[in-house]
């Protein structure tokens, strides 16, 4: 069990978080969510022990091992795959080198040998003889190769790296697991393993993520950081959404009911305080009116942005046909046999593991990167719009927000540009920041607003949630589903593909495809691809 008391943490006059009191134990998971700088990863290395508070502590049963995801990609370059796995037990992993160091002496002594007997125990209480293969399984549930396990990190690409840091936080069965946005980057397969991974974990998960079909799956409690504070739900995801809806309206509705009722009780006074006969009722609702106080609602953290695509013209019957298509990267094929035919109304998904791929492909369909060999045809009648999911070069230039937007807008109006900000959450004098120190998240909505002006037909979106708080997934889910046109997306959100996409393209990882006409959760059916 971890537990907080009164914990707050502040900096400078900005405070975060305010006496929070909270308890996680055994046998829950519980899903931390809050809106982009609430302080959610802060709260996370408050428990971890990786930041101190301001007042309060933090308490963790005696004799329990914390375990925390580690988001530095680079932190074990210089190590092997597999001990960057068993650094995640710290003490097993200690007493692993110490042992090792000793047996490598030249000059061993009858005390080096009292000392190994006694690591020895120790390792063996600890299970350590069979740490490699529990490594092994990891990595090979994760998607990693029986090869990677002696590479060094600095060898591996980052989506690999991943997935050693996710295996190395799981190891040796924690008793407490803190995982922050442990599904960014995962493939499907991987991610559908780590939901039933949690299921079946009987300790106390605490997990940050922005997949709403992960935190349904996984989550027996959800523990909500809004203002300065953590309220705990019991249930999923969708179970907070409803009740905190519920709640927050109530609230609304009751304050709505003792206004009106002090609007009346006042029009009273105003009326007949004069009024000789009627003065003592007059008084007497002046008191009432003391005691009516309308609850004043806290201003809550979370904000939606306004997301909604309409293109200029509808598609024509020829929309885009790829067929044959090939690209090789320094003499390595990376999508060959590509052939599909875009028809009216599709709104196409890519899946499979190889990132490259995907990516790829989307910068030759929106004519950012030539291809090697097959044909690709565009019909006249289509406009198109791509979001990448490096969106880097289209901040490059030190102006301001709103003179950044106009340049992808038909109107010379800026107060129509700052308007159209102001509903994608950049108000007042946020419309003047600089381009180039944009936020991830705000440049994501950034990018959602040029292709707003855009009234482009077809739109190409790879990873679009990335860096999105859920608020702004929800609005981009529903912009995706009202989008009357032709849509090609990758994303790693499970609901976003289930509730936009009408066809899956899976990219093989030797570059070819398959296409599957109807849902995601059909596709994942026909490949034998669904969880418990």
């Amino acid at each position: 069990m971890i537990y907080t008391d009164n914990v707050t943490l502040s900096f400078g006059a900005r405070v975060l978080f305010e006496d929070v009191t909270v308890k996680f134990t055994p046998g829950n998971c519980y899903g931390l969510i809050g809106a982009n700088g609430a302080g959610k990863s802060t709260f996370m290395k408050i428990l971890s022990g990786e930041i101190d508070t301001t007042k309060g502590r933090v308490i963790v049963e005696p004799g329990k091992r914390v375990s925390t995801l580690k988001q530095d990609q680079f932190a074990y370059d210089k190590n092997t795959v597999l001990e960057t796995i068993l650094m995640g037990h710290v003490t097993l992993y200690k007493i692993l080198k110490e042992r090792n160091d000793l047996y490598a002496k030249e000059d061993f002594s009858d005390a080096d040998g009292i000392r190994a007997g006694e690591l020895e125990e120790a390792f063996s209480d600890m299970d350590g003889y069979n740490a490699e293969a529990d490594a092994g399984v990891l990595m090979s549930n994760l998607g990693l190769a029986d090869e990677h396990i002696h590479m060094t990190m600095a060898e591996l690409e980052p989506g690999q790296k991943i997935k050693v840091l996710l295996a190395q936080a799981l190891f040796g069965n924690p008793d407490i697991l803190l995982l922050d946005e442990p599904t960014n980057h995962l493939d499907h397969d991987a991610i559908q393993w780590l939901e039933d991974f949690i299921l079946e974990f009987k300790n106390t998960v605490i997990v940050i993520s922005h997949d709403r079909h992960f935190l349904n799956t996984v989550c027996t409690h959800i523990a909500d950081l809004d203002f300065k504070n953590i309220q705990q739900y019991v249930g999923n995801y969708d179970f907070w959404y409803q009740s905190s809806q519920l709640a927050m309206q109530q609230k609304r509705d009751q304050n709505k009911k003792d206004t009106d009722r002090v609007k009346e009780l006042e029009d009273f006074v105003r009326r007949f305080s004069a009024n000789a006969s009627k003065s003592k009722q007059a008084t007497s609702r002046k008191k009432l009116i003391e005691k009516i106080k309308p609850e004043e609602l806290a201003v809550s953290s979370r904000k939606a942005p306004f997301i909604g695509f309409k293109s200029e013209r509808p598609c024509g019957d020829i929309i885009l046909n790829v067929e044959n298509l090939k690209k090789s990267i320094d003499g390595k094929d990376i999508l060959k046999k590509i052939t599909f035919e875009v028809r009216k109304g599709d709104k196409i998904a890519f899946v499979g593991s190889n990132s490259l791929a995907k990516t790829l492909l989307f910068d030759i369909l929106a004519k950012e990167k030539t291809f090697d060999g097959g044909q690709m045809l565009i019909g006249q009648t289509i406009t198109l719009d791509y979001m990448p999911s490096d969106n880097t070069k289209y901040f490059k230039k030190n102006i301001p927000l709103n003179e950044w937007l106009s340049q992808y807008c038909d109107q010379d109006d800026d107060q129509y540009i700052r308007g159209f900000l102001g509903r994608m959450l950049f108000s007042g004098n946020e419309c003047l920041k600089e381009v180039s120190v944009l936020s991830g998240g705000e440049k994501a909505r950034c990018m959602f607003s040029k292709m707003m002006l855009s009234g482009a037909n077809v739109l190409i979106f790879d990873e679009p949630t990335d860096h999105l708080d859920l608020e702004s997934i929800s609005a981009l889910n529903e912009g995706l589903k009202s989008f009357s046109e032709v849509m090609l997306f990758t994303s790693h959100d499970h609901e976003l593909i289930q509730t936009v996409a009408n066809r899956i393209i899976e990219i093989n990882d030797d570059g070819s495809m398959t296409d599957y006409m109807g849902s995601f959760e059909d596709y994942l059916k026909k490949t034998g691809k669904t969880g418990k």
